[in-house]
């Protein structure tokens, strides 16, 4: 309640060149209203119903189907369409010290966002936030659709105990995976994403004997571990979990694809 409190007491300053103040709240199919809280929920959806003065905000969302129907009847959509390869890469040179092969890597990595491909960029030798969740979420795939059992639920202890909200990006750059796996055993190779990774995908998925029929049955596994994660379970246990439920559907011949027919 006091953080709804401090945004209206802002709401309610004018600026000193401009209208009015403009905030934006990011992810907002976070916006879940707490049971130990209502009173906060309701602050904020008056706070959206009724801006003070000349106060506007935006709330952005990856996931628009996830906002919640009194957010959605609150606000107006926008749909901003993802910038080119090019555009992003671009941007990256004129604003930051890349050569030619980060820049256009971290450019293809981004989907069209300049914000998600400089979190891609190395920093001071360190690999960028999103290239370790990326890697880390490849190892998850490969973890739960290799035969040996072990190095899936070895990943899944090594993650902390708390904190597991922090899944849910690492959950998308799952689906992402799943997604080139896909694609690259059916041969599309233009459309592959992590196309660094090209190699590599087919391989594991020749070795591993996935078609690429049974990959759409693995995304409701991962949703189920989104949802575990925003309600904050144990994050070994939804990492276990979510090893256990690729490697059934992705691995398992008795359980039916997604075209209805077992493999």
């Amino acid at each position: 309640m006091g953080t709804i409190t401090n945004l209206r007491n802002q709401a309610t300053k004018r600026p000193s060149m401009a209208k009015g103040p403009v905030f934006i709240i990011g992810q907002a199919e976070l916006l879940v209203p707490q049971a130990a809280s209502p009173e906060a929920a309701n602050a904020l959806l008056k706070l959206l119903e009724e801006p003070p003065g000349q106060a506007r905000f935006i709330l952005t969302s990856s996931e628009p189907g996830m906002l919640l129907p009194t957010i959605k009847s609150r606000t107006v959509p926008l749909h901003v369409p993802a910038l080119s390869r090019e555009m992003v890469y671009t941007f990256l040179k004129e604003h930051f010290s890349v050569d030619e092969r980060t820049g256009k890597w971290a450019a293809q990595l981004s989907q069209g966002s300049p914000g998600r491909a400089m979190a891609f960029l190395p920093d001071e030798g360190e690999l960028g936030p999103l290239e370790d969740l990326r890697r880390r979420a490849f190892d998850i795939v490969v973890g739960a659709t290799t035969q040996n059992r072990g190095p899936g639920y070895r990943l899944a202890a090594s993650f902390p105990s708390t904190r597991a909200r922090q899944l849910v990006d690492l959950f998308t750059f799952v689906e992402v995976w799943l997604r080139d796996l896909a694609v690259a055993t059916a041969g599309a190779d233009k459309l592959i994403i992590n196309y660094d990774a090209l190699t590599r995908l087919k391989k594991h998925a020749n070795e591993a004997g996935i078609p690429p029929s049974r990959v759409p049955s693995a995304f409701p596994a991962v949703e189920r571990a989104r949802e575990l994660a925003r309600g904050n379970v144990n994050p070994q246990l939804v990492v276990s979990g979510l090893v256990r439920d690729l490697r059934q559907v992705l691995l398992d011949s008795s359980i039916p694809t997604a075209e209805g027919s077992s493999r």
